[in-house]
């Protein structure tokens, strides 16, 4: 029997980047708001906020095909090349991690945790050196675009969990966005969401809701706590 059995440390963090760790959105909606209208594709920052946060981006591509037009042969991968080197040039310049999560990362020291994203491992790799993040994660870093799955599907984060040696009931997810949410209730884990449009979003019923990284020590240790007692 493992002697961290009954530690709050038997429990891995799961946590989501763009949004939770860093303020990453507005930038991705800005850049996206400026290159799809370049290909055709009607977009603005707006739309980005308000349907598609944390939604992969070939699919808001293809989503908006369907309305629109088709991009020609080829274009699909120019657009994803364009938007990528202007995000990243946007993140070193101006990237900024999400209020309280410095602090909660540093209270949260003792727990097993990984980073869990819809976005490619370059784009997390620039996030988290650009925040001062990195040194919380180092390599446990998990892209959809390595494991070939995204969320919503809950196998993102259950491989995850597997590579991390959990189980997903001893996983806590910790996700901004609505995929996320969904993605880590239909994996079994316990799930906090952090809200940032509470008049706006409704968290599902299984999750945690909360508004602040600064709740994220305390809900962490009553969710490990009341699980372990």
């Amino acid at each position: 029997m493992s002697s961290t059995r009954n530690a709050p440390t038997h429990f891995c963090l799961l946590f989501d980047c763009d949004g939770t760790l860093v303020d990453s959105e507005i930038l991705l909606a800005e850049v996206m708001g400026a290159i799809l209208p370049e290909f055709g594709l009607p977009f603005s920052s707006q739309h980005y906020m308000e349907e598609f946060r944390g939604v992969r981006f070939y699919t808001i591509v293809k989503t908006l095909e369907q309305r629109f037009q088709a991009l020609a042969e080829g274009e699909f991968s120019m657009l994803e090349a364009g938007m990528r080197t202007r995000m990243e040039a946007r993140m070193r310049a101006e990237l900024v991690a999400i209020a309280g999560i410095p602090d909660a990362l540093e209270q949260l020291r003792s727990y097993p945790k990984a980073v869990v994203s819809n976005g490619p491992e370059r784009k997390i790799r620039c996030a988290l050196e650009s925040t001062d993040l990195g040194h919380h994660f180092q390599s446990r870093l998990f892209s959809a675009y390595t494991l070939n799955v995204w969320k919503p599907d809950p196998e993102l984060y259950r491989k995850a969990a597997a590579a991390m040696g959990f189980a997903p009931h001893h996983c806590i997810v910790i996700d901004d966005a609505a995929v996320g949410v969904e993605a880590g209730l239909a994996a079994g884990m316990h799930v906090i969401h952090l809200n940032h449009f509470p008049t706006e979003e409704r968290t599902p019923e299984g999750a945690v809701n909360i508004h602040h990284a600064s709740e994220l020590p305390a809900v962490i240790q009553r969710l490990s706590t009341a699980v372990t007692a």
